[in-house]
C-alpha cells in the first residue's frame, strides 16, 4: 500500500468526506460572522452620525439617535471612536478571534455607559447590550489564537491609520459648510486636520459649537491612532513562523526516502514556511500564512500512508487560528487525499510540463524552431556549462548569486510553490546550475556570465526548474539554450526527468484554440489571453510546449467557492505578484541570504549513508 492512496482503518473511512469533516469540526460558525457584520454596520453608522450633521436629520435619524454618542461635541468624538474601533474589530470577530472578542466585550459596555451619561438614552443602552448578549452567550465560538505577528505591524498601523485619519479628518472639516468662517483653502484644511489630530486648534474656524465638535472628533482620531500603534508596539512579539534547523533536517530525511513522488517536494525546504508533522513523523505539510489564508503547496512530504495524519494536524492548526485552509499545486493523488480527508473541494489549476530525458531530441519537424534558435545562439559565441552546486567554487557561486539578484527585474523575489528562494546554500549541493557564457571585449560586472538556470532535486533521478535569469543585454533565446543544455547533460548526472514551468489553465488554452471549440471555451481562452498581458499565462504555456513535454495536472484545494477570490489574492501575495509591504531601497537591501551552517549538509550525508 506504500505506493497507493492511503485508506483509513477506522469506521470513519466508510463515511463521505464532508460528513467526516463535520464530525471532526465544523466550518466557521455563523454567529461570529453575524456578530462581525453587526459590529461593522454599527461602526459605520457611528462614524456617519459623528461626521455628517445632516445624517441625524435624515430618514436614518431613528437609527442614529439610539447609537452611542450621536449628538454634541463629546458625542461626535465618542461616536467616531466607537465606530472606528468597531470597524477594526469586525474582521477579527468574524474569524472568531479571542482578543477581538475581549476588546468588543469591553468596548460595548463603555459605549453604553457613555450613551446613558451624555444622552440619558435607555434605548441606546439596550442596543449595545443587544449586541453584547450574543458575544457573551457564544463566547466559546471566539477561541481562535492570534496570528503570527511582529512589531513591524505597529509601523504599518501608524501609516495606515494616519492616512485614514487624515482622509476622514478632511471629511469632518468639510462636512459643516454652513458654519465655516470664510473660505479656507485645501492647505488650511489639511493643516487644521494635522493640528487637530495632536489636540491643537488649527487655522479653520466655525460658528457656534461646531468648532468644538470638529476638535473633539479630530482628537478622537488622533487618540485612536496613537493607542492602537502603542499597543501593537508594546505587545509581545510572535514573529511569523520559520522553518527551524531541526524541521529542515527532518524534512530532508523524508525527501531522501520519498522525494521522488512529487517534483515540488524540495520546495518545501523554503525557510519562510512553517511545517506540521504527522503523529508518526513520517509525513509533513509545509505552509505559509498569508492574509489569514493557511496556504500549503504541493503534496504532503513523506510516506503517503501517513499523509492523513499530517493533513489532520494541518486542519487542526487552521481551526485553532481560524485560518482559511488551502493547497496550491497538489497532484491528482494529493487532491484526492486532501478532499477525502477534509471535505474540501478541488479545482484543476493548470499543468506541469515534465520532459522525459530519454525521449528528448532536437531532431524532427516539431523541434525545428528550438533547434534553429539554439544553433544560432551557439554560432554567436555562447557556450554552456551544467554542474552541481557542490562542484562550483565559492567565488563563482557569489558571482552567480549577485547576477541572479540584479537580473531579477522586480523588487521582490517571486515564487512560493515552485521556487526555493536561494542559490548555493551548502545544504543544497545536489541542485543543478546551468549557465551561459560569452566572452565580450568589455566584460561586465559578472565576467562572461550571461544567463542562469537553477534546478532543485526531484528524488535521485530528476530535477525541477527553480528560476531562470538572464542578462537583459544578452541575445534572445538564452532560456531555450540552457534548457536544451541541461536536458542534453542530464544523463551524465543520472537524471531521467526534468520538470519545467507550471502552465496555468493550460488545458483551456489548448482546447480553446482548436477547431470546433464552443463559444464558452473560446471566451474563456480570450479572457486568459487578455490577462496574459500582465501575467505570463499564454506565453509560459507556449514556451513549455516547445520542448514536447508530458503534462501533469495540478490542483488547488479550497474550502468553499466564496473563498476563491481571497485565496487567489493570498496566492498572488505569496508568489510575489502583489506586495503590500513598502520595499526598502535596493541599496539598503542585503544582496544574499546568509547560508546556514554546514552541519545540515553533514546531517543529510548521514541520512543518505543510513
Amino acid at each position: 500500500m506504500s505506493g497507493g492512496v492511503p485508506q483509513r482503518s477506522s469506521q470513519a473511512r466508510h463515511l463521505p468526506g464532508r460528513v467526516r469533516h463535520l464530525l471532526r469540526g465544523p466550518r466557521p460558525e455563523a454567529v461570529p460572522v453575524l456578530v462581525g457584520r453587526a459590529c461593522a454596520l454599527v461602526g459605520l453608522l457611528d462614524i456617519a452620525a459623528g461626521v455628517f450633521p445632516r445624517f441625524r436629520h435624515s430618514r436614518m435619524h431613528a437609527i442614529a439617535e439610539v447609537l452611542p454618542g450621536s449628538t454634541g461635541p463629546f458625542a461626535a468624538a465618542l461616536s467616531l471612536s466607537a465606530g472606528v474601533l468597531l470597524l477594526l474589530l469586525a474582521h477579527g470577530l468574524k474569524r472568531g478571534k479571542r482578543r477581538a472578542w475581549r476588546a468588543a466585550v469591553v468596548l460595548l459596555p463603555v459605549g453604553a455607559v457613555a450613551q446613558f451619561t451624555y444622552r440619558h438614552s435607555v434605548v441606546g443602552v439596550l442596543i449595545s447590550l443587544a449586541l453584547l448578549a450574543p458575544l457573551l452567550r457564544h463566547r466559546d465560538q471566539f477561541a481562535a489564537l492570534p496570528d503570527p505577528r511582529s512589531r513591524w505591524r505597529a509601523l504599518a498601523n501608524f501609516v495606515l491609520m494616519g492616512a485614514g485619519s487624515l482622509a476622514l479628518g478632511l471629511v469632518i472639516v468639510s462636512a459643516h459648510p454652513n458654519t465655516l468662517v470664510g473660505d479656507p483653502s485645501l492647505a488650511d484644511r489639511i493643516t487644521h486636520v494635522l493640528y487637530g489630530l495632536f489636540g491643537f486648534e488649527g487655522p479653520v474656524d466655525y460658528q457656534g459649537n461646531t468648532s468644538w465638535t470638529v476638535a473633539f472628533s479630530l482628537g478622537a482620531l488622533g487618540w485612536i491612532t496613537a493607542v492602537t500603534t502603542i499597543y501593537l508596539a508594546l505587545r509581545p512579539e510572535h514573529p511569523a513562523a520559520r522553518l527551524t534547523e531541526d524541521d529542515e533536517v527532518r524534512l530532508r530525511a523524508l525527501l531522501v526516502k520519498h522525494g521522488a513522488r512529487d517534483s515540488l517536494g524540495h520546495f518545501a525546504l523554503r525557510r519562510d514556511k512553517a511545517v506540521v508533522f504527522s503523529p508518526s513523523g513520517k509525513a509533513a505539510v509545509t505552509y505559509r500564512v498569508v492574509s489569514g489564508v493557511m496556504l500549503a503547496s504541493g503534496d504532503p512530504i513523506g510516506d503517503v500512508e501517513a499523509w492523513p495524519g499530517a493533513i489532520e494536524r494541518f486542519m487542526d492548526e487552521a481551526r485553532a487560528h481560524s485560518w482559511t485552509p488551502a493547497v496550491m499545486g497538489c497532484s491528482e493523488t494529493g487532491a484526492e487525499v486532501w478532499t477525502r480527508e477534509t471535505g474540501l473541494d478541488a479545482l484543476e489549476l493548470g499543468d506541469e510540463a515534465v520532459v522525459d530525458v530519454p525521449d528528448f531530441s532536437l531532431t524532427g519537424r516539431a523541434m525545428r524552431n528550438v533547434r534553429q534558435m539554439v544553433k544560432r545562439i551557439e554560432r554567436a559565441g555562447y557556450e554552456t556549462r551544467v554542474r552541481r552546486v557542490r562542484d562550483l567554487g565559492e567565488t563563482e557561486l557569489e558571482r552567480i548569486r549577485r547576477a541572479a539578484d540584479d537580473w531579477r527585474g522586480t523588487d521582490t523575489e517571486r515564487g512560493f510553490s515552485m521556487a526555493l528562494g536561494r542559490i548555493g546554500d551548502p545544504t543544497d549541493g545536489d541542485c543543478l546550475i546551468a549557465t551561459a557564457h560569452k566572452a565580450d571585449e568589455e566584460p561586465g560586472p559578472y565576467g562572461d556570465l550571461k544567463a542562469i538556470l537553477h534546478f532543485v532535486p526531484w528524488g535521485t533521478d530528476g530535477v525541477s526548474l527553480d528560476l531562470m535569469r538572464r542578462d537583459r543585454s544578452a541575445d534572445p533565446g538564452m532560456n531555450e539554450l540552457l534548457i536544451v543544455a541541461a536536458l542534453q547533460a542530464a544523463p551524465k548526472f543520472g537524471i531521467a526527468r526534468v520538470s519545467l514551468n507550471f502552465a496555468m489553465f493550460r488545458s483551456a488554452l489548448a482546447r480553446g484554440e482548436k477547431i470546433g471549440a464552443g463559444p464558452v471555451l473560446r471566451a474563456w481562452r480570450g479572457l486568459l489571453v487578455f490577462l496574459s498581458r500582465w501575467f505570463q499565462i499564454e506565453s509560459l504555456y507556449k514556451f513549455n510546449a516547445k520542448f514536447r513535454p508530458r503534462w501533469e495536472p495540478r490542483f488547488v484545494v479550497y474550502r468553499a467557492s466564496a473563498d476563491l477570490p481571497r485565496l487567489g489574492f493570498a496566492a498572488m501575495q505569496a508568489e510575489g505578484f502583489v506586495n503590500l509591504a513598502l520595499p526598502l531601497p535596493r541599496f539598503l537591501r542585503r544582496r544574499t541570504t546568509t547560508p546556514r551552517p554546514c552541519p545540515h549538509a553533514a546531517a543529510e550525508r548521514n541520512v543518505r549513508a543510513a
